[in-house]
């Protein structure tokens, strides 16, 4: 795409409706249009060392239509792993690893962002080095199970952080962006959703700190704040995104006053110069488990709090897409399990086509197939 004839957001809405086929600039990353490729945990990474294998980099080549492909989760330090078989980046190995998948997309015409992982308390023993506890900002068990090489097993209760030791996890992810970066990527975007450890900071149900990192919601958007400052310090300004889920109820998290808490954090992150606010709406499974009292927060929301690009996801349908965009509501909208089945996902809309339905028996784990071999329309 020329940068001479690229349209930035604010034009294409003077001149008329903004589809989701528009191209659109999520700070100094131009896409081709509007439909991001969702983060999805797929569990390919079966080695090891946690290294990215060459079925993955075919697996996202196949998808570069997608105006950007977040990838999966993608842990900062052998302490952030918290499932099977998924890739780090933490080691050359890693690095050589995704290398190959940057220059699949990049040779398909497609434009990639590296997130950046660490689970917390959402780990086990088996995972961390030693058989250590995970880590957390409180000793807050969550409730449910862990899924380990060994079968599920409950969670243990996570061990809290020192001060310093939050320090040093702000340079894993520093490393991990500096990494992403050698790897070849167009960006990163840090993992505060679904209950992972700067949502853990950041939510006073799971975070009940008295030093710089705990008490005012000032204090428990710190750790997010540094991690983030420190990918834009690696990247620049415009080429960092986060991802937020201000309604979530997955992994067991709760916010006595989640409008406050991530308002103060979108606000906050907005003078960061981020290249995009990914935030995921409120589902029917974040009501069932929610507790008493619980309010949703809607992605329209921050529309205000952010001036940057904004990102929605949560089983957006095509129909449900233009109408957020219609709206105002975001700037472009991310499809997780329809990418999965349907690696031309972009043109078959375009195209009014049917979509495939993916075997879920085949989401998580294995080899090709149910990962690389869901067929693109023809023609």
């Amino acid at each position: 795409m020329n940068a001479a004839t690229e349209t930035t957001p604010a034009a294409v809405s003077e001149t008329g409706r903004v589809s989701l086929f528009d191209p659109v600039r999520f700070g100094l990353i131009w896409v081709q249009n509007r439909a991001v490729m969702a983060p999805m945990t797929r569990n390919r990474a079966a080695n090891p060392g946690h290294v990215p294998t060459p079925v993955m980099a075919e697996y996202y080549r196949q998808r570069a239509g997608a105006g950007l492909i977040v990838t999966e989760a993608t842990q900062v330090s052998p302490q952030g792993v918290g499932y099977p078989d998924t890739p780090g980046i933490h080691s050359d190995e890693q690095v050589e690893g995704w290398r190959r998948v940057t220059d699949a997309v990049h040779h398909a015409g497609g434009k990639i962002v590296l997130q950046l992982w660490h689970v917390g308390r959402i780990s086990h023993p088996s995972f961390q080095p030693g058989g250590a506890l995970p880590v957390a900002p409180s000793p807050v068990a969550p409730r449910g199970q862990a899924y380990t090489p060994q079968g599920s097993q409950p969670f243990v209760t996570p061990r809290a952080l020192e001060t310093d030791e939050v320090v040093s996890i702000v340079e894993d992810f520093a490393r991990g962006a500096a990494n992403a970066k050698a790897a070849g990527f167009d960006g990163v975007e840090i993992h505060a959703a679904n209950g992972y450890l700067p949502d853990q900071f950041l939510r006073d149900g799971t975070n009940q700190r008295t030093d710089r990192y705990g008490g005012s919601v000032e204090n428990r958007a710190q750790f997010l704040l540094e991690v983030t400052g420190a990918a834009v310090d690696v990247w620049g300004p415009g080429r960092v995104g986060v991802r937020l889920s201000p309604s979530g109820t997955f992994n067991d998290m709760f916010d006595s006053d989640p409008h406050r808490t991530f308002g103060y954090a979108a606000e906050a992150l907005d003078e960061l110069g981020l290249a995009y606010l990914h935030v995921v709406a409120p589902d029917a499974a974040d009501a069932r488990h929610a507790p008493p009292g619980w309010r949703p927060v809607p992605i329209g929301f921050f529309r205000p709090l952010f001036r940057g690009s904004i990102v929605g996801a949560g089983g957006f349908t095509l129909q449900g897409a233009q109408a957020a965009l219609d709206a105002g509501e975001v700037d472009a909208v991310a499809f997780g399990k329809p990418f999965i089945a349907n690696p031309d996902l972009v043109h078959r809309f375009r195209r009014g086509a049917p979509l495939t339905v993916g075997d879920s028996a085949t989401f998580y784990g294995g080899g090709e197939k149910g990962y690389v071999d869901y067929p693109a329309l023809a023609g």
